[in-house]
Order: C-alpha cells, then sequence, then structure tokens
C-alpha cells in the first residue's frame, strides 16, 4: 500500500527536497495539525489506519494527504472537517464522519475556496452536511468517492457535490446518496460530470443552475425525489444518461425550465412520472433516447419553441406527450410510437400517414388533472377515436410526418 501511495504523491509533487511525514499511533508525529504545521509545499502526509478528532483542518500549503487503510476523520457533530485555502492539493483514501449542521453556514466534510488544481479521490463520506463543496475554484477533479447520508428532513442535509462559480471541473465515478441535492452546480461552466450513481436523494439527483457549456454522460439518476432539473442555462450536452424511477405527484426524470441550444441524445427514461418537463425551452435537439414505462414521456408546454425530438422511442407510456396550447413551434420526426397504428404500404419501415402523440384526453388532463380519474374508460376511448377522426383540438403541427414502423436500436 504504502509504495503506491508514494509513487502516487511523488508524480503530483516534483520538487526533489519534498519529504514524506508519516502520521499516527506508532509515529513520532500523532496528529494531522502537528503534520500540516510542520509541512512545507510538495510535502505529503500519510495517515495510519485510525480515528482523528481534530476539528476543523486547515490546509493553505500545496501539500498530498493520503490515508493508510480509510482512516476515519471525525467532525463530532460540530465542526467542518476540512477547508482548503491552497492551489495543488491531494485528498486521497481517507474517511469523512459527522460534520455540524448549520442553517447560517454551509459547513462541510471538504470545502475548497478559491483553489486550483485539487485532486479530490477515492475517499468515503457519510453522515456529513455538504459532502464535498467548491466555491470560486478551478481545474480540479472528484473521482471515485463515495457520500452517503440518511436523514428524513431537507433541512437536516444539503448537497453531496456543491459547485459555486467554478470553471473547468470533472466529477467522475461517484456514488452520492440520500443528500439533498446529490450534485449541485452554480455558476459552473466548461465542466464535466461524468459515469457518476445518484440515488435516493431527498431533492434532485443533480440540479445546474446558470451553469454554461457544461456535459453530463454515463450517469444513473434514480429514485430521486424530484429527478435532474437543469435551469437557467445555455450549451448544456445531456448524454447516455439513464433516469429511472424519479416518481411522485411532482417528480420527473429531467426537468429543462428556460434552457437554450442544448443536446438530450442517447438517454434512457423509464418508469418516471414524468419523463420530461419542458418549460420555456429553445433550440433543443432530442435525438435516440428511449422513453419507457413513464406516465408522461414529454410535457412540452407551450412557451417552448424551436425543439427538434428525432429517432426517439416511445413504448409504454401512459402518454407520450402532452402539451397546454394549441399553437407549438417545434418540430417532432422520424420517432417510434408504440401507439401508432398506421400502415406501411410501400414497406420503407417509414409509416404512410402522420401520427399526432398529443391525444385530446391527454390535453384534458393537462388543464384538468382529475380527469385522470376516467383513463381507461369507454368515455376516453370515445373521445380520442372521434379526435383522430376528426382533428380540430389537438394541435394541427405537433405531429410525426415520418413515424418509424421499428424502434430504433439505439444500444
Amino acid at each position: 500500500m504504502f509504495p503506491l501511495l508514494i509513487s502516487f504523491a511523488l508524480f503530483l509533487f516534483t520538487e526533489t527536497d519534498a519529504a514524506i511525514i508519516k502520521i499516527g499511533r506508532n509515529e513520532s508525529i500523532h496528529t494531522l495539525k502537528e503534520g500540516i504545521n510542520i509541512a512545507r509545499n510538495g510535502d505529503t502526509l500519510l495517515i495510519q489506519e485510525g480515528t482523528y478528532r481534530e476539528g476543523n483542518l486547515i490546509i493553505n500549503k500545496s501539500i498530498a494527504i493520503l490515508g493508510e487503510d480509510l482512516p476515519v476523520l471525525d467532525g463530532e457533530n460540530k465542526y467542518e472537517i476540512m477547508t482548503i485555502h491552497a492551489n495543488n492539493v491531494v485528498i486521497k483514501g481517507l474517511k469523512f464522519i459527522n460534520t455540524g449542521i448549520a442553517s447560517m453556514s454551509d459547513i462541510a466534510a471538504i470545502k475548497a475556496l478559491e483553489c486550483r488544481n485539487l485532486r479530490i479521490i477515492d475517499n468515503h463520506f457519510e453522515n456529513t452536511f455538504f459532502g464535498i463543496y467548491f466555491a470560486n475554484s478551478s481545474e480540479s477533479l472528484i473521482e471515485n468517492n463515495q457520500l452517503h447520508a440518511d436523514v428524513d428532513a431537507e433541512h437536516q442535509i444539503a448537497n453531496g457535490i456543491h459547485m459555486w462559480k467554478c470553471n473547468r471541473i470533472t466529477v467522475q465515478n461517484n456514488i452520492i446518496k440520500g443528500h439533498r441535492d446529490g450534485i449541485y452546480f452554480e455558476f459552473v461552466t466548461n465542466s464535466l460530470i461524468k459515469n457518476n450513481h445518484s440515488e435516493g436523494n431527498l431533492r434532485y439527483g443533480l440540479h445546474f443552475m446558470f451553469s454554461h457549456n457544461d456535459e453530463y454522460q454515463d450517469n444513473v439518476f434514480v429514485n430521486n425525489g424530484a429527478g435532474v432539473a437543469v435551469m437557467y442555462t445555455k450549451g448544456v450536452k445531456m448524454i447516455n444518461n439513464t433516469f429511472e424511477h424519479n416518481w411522485g405527484s411532482s417528480s420527473y426524470g429531467l426537468l429543462l425550465k428556460d434552457i437554450r441550444d442544448s443536446f438530450v441524445t442517447g438517454n434512457k427514461f423509464t418508469r418516471n412520472s414524468i419523463g420530461i418537463f419542458m418549460e420555456g425551452s429553445s433550440r433543443i435537439e432530442f435525438k435516440e433516447n428511449e422513453f419507457t414505462g413513464n406516465g408522461y414521456a414529454i410535457r412540452l408546454q407551450a412557451s417552448c419553441d424551436d425543439n427538434v425530438f428525432e429517432r426517439n422511442n416511445f413504448s409504454q407510456n401512459t402518454f407520450d406527450m402532452v402539451t397546454n396550447g394549441t399553437l407549438v413551434l417545434n418540430t417532432i420526426n422520424s420517432n417510434y410510437w408504440d401507439k401508432y397504428e398506421g400502415y406501411d404500404l410501400n414497406k420503407d419501415a417509414i409509416g404512410d400517414i402522420p401520427y399526432r402523440p398529443v391525444s385530446l384526453y391527454g390535453m384534458i388532463v393537462e388543464r384538468m388533472p382529475t380527469a385522470v380519474l376516467l383513463w381507461r374508460s369507454f368515455l376516453v376511448y370515445l373521445i380520442d377515436r372521434t379526435e383522430k377522426a376528426i382533428p380540430v383540438i389537438t394541435p394541427e403541427n405537433l405531429k410525426d410526418d415520418l413515424p418509424s414502423m421499428k424502434p430504433y436500436d439505439l444500444l
């Protein structure tokens, strides 16, 4: 274990006079605070197994702190555990538990303030208010961490990974469970969220606010309070994510509010109350996504325009698409709809008549939610059949002129 840690530290810190400082019960230095005090820029602290209760550790030097066999840093339900005010810091292989809780200050297990080139890797977090908190920081990596909390109310917990006013941050291969928001981005730009698992968080699995030109891909968001929210943002790429079982009266897989010039591609929306809820959003491309077993696959508000839905699969959804307006300025083309009952006389795998995914009953439910009690009744069947024969209420321009007869292979 030690040779690997030493090699890792030497790779990151290349100063020829860098020292390795060992800390533990059997070493001459017993506390992290003492080790931090004597360390110089480029040094490495190797922490032995054990539990360390030292209040808030202030890191103001470019050092690496590496744990052996996951030593525990205990905040005793009173303190922030580690505050970083330096560039080029590495925190690896530690377990952070029991931070304090506060309503007026952002207490975290690890807080980084105005830092650059940080590496937070292979750590565990349990019962922390904020897990990892970055403010006004850049060019850093958060990787292979496990964050878990177990509380009943939002006021008892904050976000697992929290970013404010940051640039060029990579958040990848982390597991976040039981926090308020799993991952939170506000005023964060040019950053990547990749291959994370965000589950069972009280509010959002991922929450974007005013964060432009970012990408999140290959993540799993399952059983969160309200799914994923992307708000007041532009230039976001949402690729190959899984949104599953985000279920409840005000829940959805993905909320898009006032965003533009973005991409939603290759995602899976499975068993959500609403797959995608869109409001005030423009110029977004939705391509090659799977919508399966959702209450609503897409709720497209009339305030959305110039969006494109192409080559998506819609299967086993109660409503494939609903809207609250009659004039919808979006393009729907070449999707697969399992409810399509048209024909293909020339055998080109494209339906010969258009498909209108918005049903009259769906529009009634959108305006009067209690009408959902009539679902699967003969009255609903009669209403929708009449509207298909003589469409006068559903939006005429909201139709798929080239519906696919077979689902696309999107694997």
